[in-house]
């Protein structure tokens, strides 16, 4: 958890604007309020709690529903009177049913892998016998590994063919077998994020 700098109550009447972010997909969820009593309660407990304007008292996000969203890390901004709070959702975080408060639909771009790492990891729980992923890593890690290892020939053969619509489709079935891959053996693709990360500060 990272350490907070003294924050400006004063300037929201006693109330801060926090911003909720999907901590692996990095959509924005919903934007709350919190009071200091509010932020206490959020890091003691790890599940994202706001002060409720409405009802005057602090209110658990999914005390109702059961969609609590548990905390990952908070952040202030520069002038110490809103606050990031990166958290990960237990179902859709918006009334409507939706992921997000703000759109419809889910997670895009490159955030869309942690969406469908989440995904992936549901149906191998599953078990699934329709799932073609549950299917797949039931038959072990040395089937996977062969796939991942066909997809990325078959990358590699497109790219030198110059077909650009069927390079796209292959490295799209290159970057799911390997996220198989990775989650049947107990990793996320934030384990690989990491490496890199890690050799991105190194060369600076």
């Amino acid at each position: 958890m990272n350490s907070l700098p003294t924050l400006d109550w004063q300037k929201g009447g006693g109330l801060l604007p926090a911003i909720v972010q999907d901590a692996d997909t990095q959509q924005v969820l919903m934007l709350g309020y919190m009071n200091a009593a509010a932020l206490e309660q959020t890091l003691a407990t790890k599940r994202v709690t706001f002060f409720s304007r409405a009802k005057s008292r602090p209110w658990v996000k999914g005390e109702t529903s059961g969609h609590y969203l548990d905390l990952v890390n908070v952040e202030a901004d520069c002038d110490a009177d809103a606050l990031l709070v990166r958290a990960r959702p237990n179902g859709p975080t918006c009334h409507r049913g939706t992921c997000s408060c703000f759109g419809e639909g889910g997670a895009s771009g490159v955030g869309f892998l942690a969406e469908l790492e989440r995904l992936v990891t549901q149906r191998i729980a599953s078990g699934d016998e329709k799932s073609y992923t549950a299917k797949l890593v039931r038959e072990g890690v040395r089937r996977v590994a062969q796939k991942v290892g066909e997809e990325g020939v078959e990358t590699a053969l497109a790219a030198t063919a110059g077909d650009h619509a069927e390079l796209a489709g292959e490295a799209a079935d290159l970057l799911y077998h390997l996220i198989v891959l990775l989650r049947a053996k107990g990793l996320t693709l934030g384990d690989a994020l990491a490496v890199l990360e890690k050799r991105h500060a190194a060369k600076k």
